[in-house]
Formats: C-alpha cells, structure tokens, sequence
C-alpha cells in the first residue's frame, strides 16, 4: 500500500475504515459501560442475599472499577504488540476480547446457582474487559490517524473519537428502553442480561468487519525500513527518550477525565442530590449531552485540521469552562435550565477530540502506540479513579466544587497545549502523518 499523501482528499477506503474503526469503538464502548447502568440489578443477583444493600452495591461498582484498573496492563501489552507487530492485528483483537466477555457475562449464572463462583466469574469477565478497552481507544486512534493524510488527521480522530462517546449513548439508551419495555420484576429475572448479549453478538460482528481494513501505511513503511531484530522494546524507548510527550499526553488526559467523568457521568447524580431533581429528568438531559458531545467531537476534528491545535484548544477550552459553570449555576437558579444547559456543557465537552490529535502527534511511528496507550491509559487509571473521590470531598465544601475542579483541571491542560505547541518540531514527513501543532 502507498503512504498517504499529506493533502490528498480522503478517499471511499478512507470513509470506510474511519466508518468501520468508529462502529467498532462505538460498540466496544457500549460493551464497557452498560455494566454501569445495571448495577443495582447486578448487585442483587450475584452477591449473598443476605447482604446489606449498600455493601452488595459497593462490591458491584468494585468489579465494574476493576475494569478501570485493568485498562493500562492490557493497554501497554497490546501497544507492545501493535508497535512490533502491525496495527491492525491488536485492532481487531481489541473487539474481539471485549465482545466475548460481554456475551459471557450476559449468560453467566447467577449466586443462588452457583455461589461464590458467580461474582468471581463475574469479575474475571470485567477484568477482560478492562484489558481490551485499555487497547482499543489509543490503538483505534492510532490506527485511524495513519491511515489518512495529516492534513485530515483532526477529522479522523474526532469520528473515532466520536464514535467511543457514542457507545456511552447506545449503553444509556438501551438502559431506558429496557426499563420503559420491562417491569422491575422481569428486568431482574432475565431482561437484564439482554444488553449483554447484544453488546456481544454485535462486538463479534465488529470484529468480522475489522477483517476488511488494511494495515496502516505508516507501519507499513516504517516496517520496510527498519528491520524487527534492530528494534527496542518500545516501552523501554518510550520511558527513556520521550518523556516530554508522555507528560504533556497524561495532562491534556486529565483535562479529558475531568470533562467526561464530572460533566457526563457525575452529574446528574450530583444534580439528584443537590436539587432534588428525578432520575429520569437528569437522564434525559444526559442523553442530551452526551448527543451534543458526539457531534461535536466530530466538528472539532474538523477544526483542528483548518485552524490547528493552539486556537481550537484555547477556545475550546474557554468554552467548556463557561458552559461549565453555566450549567451548575443556571440550574440552581432554575431547574427548568437543565435541558438546554447541559446540551451546551455536552457541545462544548467535544473539545476533548483534542487530547488523541496531540498524543499521535507526541510519538513518532516506531513507539506512537506504546506511547499513547502508556500515556492515556496510565492517567486516566490515576486521574479517573481520584476525581470521583476528590469531587465529592469537595462538594461537602462548596456546592459548585465540581465546576471548580473542571475549571482547574482545564486551565492545566491549557497550559499543556500551550507547551506541546511551543515545543513542537516541524511536521514530519507525510508518512508520520503527524500535523504540526500551530
């Protein structure tokens, strides 16, 4: 295959493999996150019935953090590999272990079958999963980016990106359905393991249709010119000579946690409890959101090809703390603000279509993606798992604790962006497809 020309048009191959690598992610996504939405149900099923409520609930959001904690471990395994090996392979192989634990989970037997072994099985499904999702989001953006020109590379990462939100708004939408269609009683007797089998038949058939793609041209040349026996690990190349990349990919990482773990997944519980607002309203603006969200992880890419990393990321930026503040502030004036301002905070979260065009731009071909996978995932085990904590500590301080730490935590991610673009090299060669930072 030749290497892409670096302002070439994108072409039907490149429409289909961006197409086919943002379904793959939309439905890995899903297969992740519907656990969440089902984890009361969970908790009752698998753990002893004798157990407190509260404790059977803190053991299922356990397993379902155990995910979280897997993410790095599978995510630097595979990047190994992708980086030695060839992208496409781990690309395909990402879908494929996290479909088959997800079609498993939504057969597994329950507690009063089999005791102790269904939370065990139950956990060992999560931990695959885990692995596979810490492959699947730096390899998909890897592998999208070089295979388009580097003129192209924001519009390629947004519908990547894009696509990984839009599995968190197929989880939510198939968890409403599911509760309008079925009783509580029915959920908790066997329609609760639906979306775990359709998320698996599906993620199979993803997988299926990942055989269609093509290794990246990028890999490809770089494996012409460079022979495997003359290769370092790439972890061992990454820690050592590119540590700039590493830090400025884990901060601009954080900003990303904190926009989707505070803005779409923490607050409409944090909106239940501070405005006594119904689930089913704050559910309903979320579905919002994240809608807004996915369409504009898609523009910004496309911004970020016209006007370039620095003037995307700081008005994007700006945008998302506003509309931040906007939201914790007019709803508390008004609850009847919540629907509008929260589609605006989801709009303006797409800014996060940033962090994966910087982090492949960070790393050349040979180790871009040990590095991205490192970076991404490293930080957001780290960042992703205290923000939850560190906002409701703060909250019990200050009722707008979480718009402040979101603000914070952008500012830093401004300041990364302002470094990455100050430290940029000139743009590589079109093979790297790697745009320069402007």
């Amino acid at each position: 295959m030749q290497e892409p020309s670096a302002t070439r048009r994108l072409t039907r191959q490149d429409a289909r493999t961006l197409f086919l690598a943002s379904l793959g992610g939309a439905l890995e996504f899903y297969d992740f996150i519907i656990f969440v939405f089902f984890a009361t149900v969970i908790a009752t099923l698998f753990f002893p019935p004798g157990m407190p409520d509260w404790l059977q609930q803190i053991q299922a959001f356990g397993i379902f953090a155990a995910g979280y904690l897997a993410r790095p471990l599978g995510g630097i395994v595979m990047a190994h590999f992708g980086d030695l090996f060839g992208r496409k392979r781990v690309f395909t192989f990402s879908v494929f272990l996290m479909a088959v634990p997800t079609l498993i989970m939504g057969l597994l037997p329950t507690y009063a079958s089999v005791g102790i072994a269904a939370p065990l099985l139950l956990l060992l499904m999560r931990v695959l999963q885990g692995a596979a999702i810490g492959g699947e989001a730096p390899g998909a953006w890897v592998f999208v980016a070089e295979h388009v020109p580097a003129n192209r590379v924001g519009v390629a990462t947004g519908m990547l990106t894009g696509g990984l939100t839009g599995g968190i708004l197929l989880g939510s939408l198939m968890a409403t359905a599911i509760n309008t269609a079925y009783t509580p009683a029915e959920v908790a007797d066997w329609a609760w393991r639906i979306p775990f089998i359709t998320g698996g038949v599906f993620g199979l058939l993803a997988m299926y249709l990942r055989r269609w793609l093509h290794e990246t041209p990028v890999f490809e040349a770089m494996r012409a010119r460079i022979g495997e026996e003359s290769r370092e690990m790439p972890l061992k190349a990454v820690l050592r000579g590119q540590g700039a990349g590493v830090i400025v990919s884990m901060l601009v990482t954080w900003m990303l946690t904190a926009a989707i773990v505070v803005v779409i997944l923490m607050t409409p519980a944090l909106f239940q409890r501070l405005h006594n607002l119904a689930p089913a309203t704050t559910l309903e603006a979320n579905v919002a959101a994240t809608f807004t969200l996915t369409v504009m992880a898609v523009v910004v890419g496309a911004l970020l090809d016209r006007f370039g990393t620095l003037r995307v990321g700081m008005v994007g930026s700006l945008a998302l703390i506003a509309a931040t503040y906007a939201l914790y502030y007019g709803v508390e004036a008004n609850p009847a603000n919540l629907l509008p301002l929260y589609a605006l905070a989801g709009a303006t979260v797409g800014i996060i279509t940033v962090v994966p065009y910087v982090m492949v731009n960070a790393f050349p071909a040979a180790t871009r993606f040990t590095g991205v996978s490192f970076s991404y995932n490293v930080a957001y085990a780290v960042f992703g798992g205290i923000t939850p904590l560190l906002v409701s500590v703060m909250m019990a301080a200050n009722r707008h604790a979480a718009a402040h730490y979101v603000a914070a935590v952008v500012v830093i991610g401004m300041g990364a962006l302002m470094w990455a673009a100050r430290a940029a090299r000139p743009a590589e060669a079109p093979a790297e497809a790697r745009p320069a930072l402007r």
